[in-house]
């Protein structure tokens, strides 16, 4: 969960999400020298009154800042590039969930089980106990072993939904008729919180995610129950 009044991203729970983080203050800190390298330029064409041509028509200059695009542009794209195939591998996941979109709830099944499907609904407000969080619980949540890799398979019945969780750095489309899939991996156990990030229809705001991500014997306790 974010902090009131918080600017930045919600803690890490994954290793993907800490390598997106890690990349952001990679990115932000080239965006940062470049403006203030910029803005000095700026400052300094508005005061100074003399200006010495030859210096501004020299070719050496115009190679210069032609190179030097190319050169960020490439200490951007390859981090870039890392993440996005570590975030694409999949590799022997203990456990596959598949997630279904509908107006306005998600359905979850454990395809490694028989018989252990769900449907997971917000808790109206009136309906809350007491330290729970208003347009984020939901009666049933998703319960996954933690450091172990899980596939999630993700569609949708109806319209375009999006499955998000920010700490786990997930988000993926849920599109009629396809099947699209992430993995995860927590390496903390807890309860995050998650939200359709697509504009579905005028109840989007109202169909959160919650994931509980527990030790192994747990979990195993919890799917013999909920099967039985």
């Amino acid at each position: 969960m974010p902090y009131p009044m918080q600017m930045g991203f919600q803690d890490a729970t994954s290793p993907i999400m800490e390598e997106l983080m890690y990349f952001h203050d990679h990115t932000l800190m080239i965006v940062f020298l470049i403006s203030s390298l910029v803005l000095y330029i700026i400052i300094l064409m508005l005061t100074t009154k003399l200006t010495h041509t030859s210096t501004m028509d020299a070719q050496e200059v115009e190679t210069i800042w032609t190179i030097m695009p190319a050169v960020i542009l490439v200490l951007i794209a390859l981090p870039s590039l890392r993440i996005l195939y570590m975030m694409d591998e999949i590799y022997n996941p203990y456990l596959t969930v598949k997630a279904m979109g509908h107006q306005w709830y998600w359905s979850y099944e454990y395809t490694d089980y028989e018989d252990l499907t769900f449907d997971s609904y917000m808790i109206p407000t009136q309906d809350l106990m007491p330290g729970q969080f208003r347009l984020l619980e939901v009666d049933n949540r998703v319960v996954l072993p933690m450091e172990l890799p899980i596939r999630m398979l993700i569609s949708s019945e109806d319209v375009l939904h999006a499955w998000a969780v920010p700490s786990l750095g997930l988000k993926a489309d849920a599109i009629p008729g396809r099947l699209n899939q992430i993995t995860l991996t927590s390496s903390r156990p807890g309860v995050f919180y998650g939200q359709c990030s697509e504009i579905c229809g005028s109840n989007h705001s109202f169909m959160p995610i919650v994931l509980e991500m527990t030790s192994l014997k747990y979990f195993e306790k919890w799917s013999s129950m909920m099967q039985s």
